[in-house]
């Protein structure tokens, strides 16, 4: 897994989402045409190799990228030990959506198309997201994720959706197919031939960024959703 450079400033920010205090880490292209936040899944955080190395590539395609912890400090060191906070969708997205208000309030993200990329757990926190806010969020991708966990609100999801599963990981495989039945948004399944659960193996991780930058580019340009100015 290799990562080319790219010549953006990261900044670390702490983001009020419905009166939480989140930490965030921010970045934004020149010229950027829309921007992705990220939804870790259950037991990772904004520091996850996997999601900065798609955050990276993504920038690549002129988009900037947030990846945030969803939990404080204190709710994570309580989470290590009942594991119950990180399968709280209604929780969790409640707080992704508090996160695109404060997008709103900067002036380097105020009026860009909104992307969702959730991974595992996070998967069914962005669907829920999306199905809340279907006038601020433009794409959704979801790798290796739990659909089936944003249940009776799939239907209300209106952004186009990328559903990426590793070709071994035939539980997930199952759980997403089942949820797509429910969706009315346009919805799309790519499986990644021979990558499990986590996409560890090589090669494959190179294809999810692959495919969620496409699916992003092509849903975030202005083109696709104008925004008023």
């Amino acid at each position: 897994m290799q990562t080319h450079s790219l010549d953006v400033d990261e900044r670390n920010v702490l983001i009020d989402a419905g009166g939480v205090a989140l930490h965030g880490d921010l970045a934004v292209p020149h010229g950027a045409q829309g921007l992705v936040m990220f939804a870790h899944g259950s037991g990772s955080s904004r520091h996850s190799s996997r999601n900065r190395y798609v955050a990276e590539e993504l920038r690549h395609g002129n988009l900037g990228t947030l990846l945030l912890d969803l939990l404080t400090p204190p709710e994570e060191q309580v989470d290590m030990h009942t594991r119950h906070i990180r399968f709280d969708i209604g929780l969790l997205a409640d707080r992704l959506i508090g996160a695109m208000r404060w997008l709103d309030t900067q002036d380097d993200t105020r009026g860009l198309g909104v992307g969702l990329f959730g991974a595992s757990t996070g998967g069914g926190a962005a669907l829920v997201a999306a199905a809340r806010r279907p006038d601020r969020v433009d794409a959704v991708v979801s790798r290796g994720g739990r659909p089936d966990l944003a249940a009776e609100e799939l239907p209300h999801v209106r952004a186009p959706t990328l559903l990426i599963v590793g070709g071994r990981d035939s539980v997930v495989i199952d759980l997403n197919k089942q949820a797509m039945r429910q969706m009315k948004a346009p919805v799309r399944l790519e499986i990644v031939p021979g990558a499990t659960h986590l996409f560890e193996e090589r090669g494959t991780l190179e294809q999810v960024a692959h495919l969620a930058r496409e699916w992003f580019v092509r849903y975030l340009s202005p083109d696709t959703n104008p925004r008023p100015g």
